[in-house]
């Protein structure tokens, strides 16, 4: 109870700070609002998670450059709650400081939904998805997370649940070439057991909203899952999730570096594509492995 109410002390203290500032509240548009110390309160909570309700095991972190800008790309699992994602961080920080500089972009939707999640995310480093945030974030020489398959991936039914989903987005391949950095691939298995997803009926809800149904909020949700999992049982809808403890296998991949650089070679579609194709590749080609051992 005292590490929550420390945690939500810090986020307070530094809200009152930002109430003087243009930026308040964390509109994830700022370098500047990442904060170690409020890090640091969430890593036992975190630790906990690792070591006994997921029991994460994890390897490849000599892969890791030992500094410098990156983009790390990862294929996450399990909802909302996306359990891989966060034992990532944890392991990340645990292994290298909070003190190291290290961002990721968290879709804008978070914002709408729950302003107090985005600024708590704010704080541990995230940013608002968008080109120009993960371009000033590289260009102040720091690691850069990134899930490309965004709610389509981390929903997908489960029969994908071992296939790499990025629901064809390349603009991560785009900002690689043009920022001149390494790609470091991740990867885990088992957080898509945390919940069952069914199937996705986004496209018979989007045909229901343009016959008059709102959406909850008033946010386009991009997916419609129907899953099984907790609380809920059976939930329709992007509802938030509390995971199945799952043990979860991580494993970071060796750096990818391209032939070619450049803001030319990120204008040139057929070798984005080819880019993107020897990504996803190697990356299904590692969880293919991880899943078969």
């Amino acid at each position: 109870m005292t590490k929550t109410l420390n945690i939500f002390a810090v986020t307070r203290t530094t809200n009152k700070k930002d109430r003087k500032s243009s930026t308040y509240p964390f509109d994830g548009l700022s370098l500047d609002d990442r904060n170690p110390d409020f890090i640091q309160l969430l890593l036992p909570i975190w630790e906990l998670l690792y070591r006994y309700y997921f029991r994460v095991q994890s390897d490849g972190w000599h892969h890791v450059p030992a500094s410098g800008k990156m983009l790390v790309v990862g294929s996450h699992n399990g909802g909302i709650a996306a359990p891989d994602m966060f034992m990532f961080l944890y392991e990340w920080f645990r292994r290298y400081g909070t003190e190291r500089l290290a961002y990721g972009l968290m879709h804008p939707t978070v914002w709408q939904v729950s302003p107090d999640i985005a600024s708590m995310a704010v704080q541990c480093g995230a940013l608002k998805a968008h080109p120009k945030m993960a371009i000033a974030a590289l260009r102040k020489n720091a690691p850069v997370l990134v899930y490309p398959g965004g709610a389509q991936d981390v929903f997908r039914p489960h029969h994908l649940r071992d296939r790499i989903y990025f629901a064809g987005r390349k603009g991560f391949i785009k900002l690689a070439l043009r920022e001149e950095v390494p790609i470091v691939p991740i990867i885990s298995h088992g957080a898509h057991d945390t919940l069952i997803v069914l199937a996705d009926f986004y496209e018979q809800a989007k045909q229901l909203h343009e016959w008059g149904m709102p959406w909850l909020l008033g946010i386009d949700p991009v997916v419609f899952p129907v899953y099984l999992g907790l609380p809920w049982g059976l939930s329709i809808g992007p509802l938030p999730n509390l995971p199945l403890p799952v043990q979860i296998r991580t494993r970071v991949c060796e750096p990818i570096v391209f032939e070619r650089y450049g803001s030319e070679a990120a204008r040139d579609r057929d070798y984005v594509d080819a880019c993107f194709e020897l990504v996803t590749t190697q990356m299904q080609e590692q969880l293919d492995c991880l899943v078969d051992n």
